[in-house]
């Protein structure tokens, strides 16, 4: 009797540590394709199609948020001296951002999302970029656009960024649930 409960425990014993040794790769394997999607979005477009492929690639989401929030007023495209026109003829304008992210070297997949502006990505998508490492990390930048492709911005982008390990880049409108993870899963 007394063997038997003996034997008992030991093999109890032994199912516990694989199981914790198996949760324990499991977290090493999570945490070695840790994937971000952060995005940009003046009007809540783009935040749809990033919250939608947030969760379709099984990622964390972060929202690019500019310190100072853009009105109607300053979307106006058609006004050369609106804020996003001024911003998007300076080269080197770098909207400040708030709620930086602390824990970037967490990630190795990280999609960046915004809304086409006179072609390319809204310059508060430099001030994100140099806002942290990319060593080592694949980014993958994606769009919503009224009428441009992506293909001027993922130009911008990697000219600006050389050290950066760019994956092409997709305009995302309208897209599904469907080709949003098969997106996800063929790039990571």
């Amino acid at each position: 009797m007394k063997r038997t409960f003996l034997l008992c425990a030991a093999i109890t014993a032994l199912c516990l540590n694989a199981c914790t040794q198996k949760q324990d790769n499991n977290q090493v394997e999570n945490r070695e394709t840790k994937t971000l999607v952060a995005y940009f979005s003046a009007s809540g477009v783009t935040r749809a199609v990033a919250e939608q492929l947030a969760q379709m690639a099984g990622a964390d989401l972060h929202e690019i948020v500019p310190e100072q929030i853009y009105s109607e007023a300053d979307l106006d495209w058609r006004d050369k001296q609106s804020r996003s026109s001024v911003e998007m003829a300076d080269k080197s304008s770098r909207p400040a951002i708030t709620a930086k992210l602390d824990n970037m070297e967490c990630y190795d997949t990280i999609f960046v999302g915004f809304p086409i502006w006179w072609y390319t990505a809204p310059t508060i998508i430099n001030t994100f970029m140099e806002s942290y490492d990319f060593k080592g990390k694949t980014v993958i930048p994606f769009a919503t656009s009224g009428g441009s492709t992506i293909d001027k911005a993922c130009d911008d982008l990697k000219q600006a960024y050389p050290e950066v390990n760019w994956l092409p880049g997709r305009l995302l409108n309208n897209a599904s649930k469907e080709s949003l993870k098969a997106w996800a899963d063929s790039v990571r």
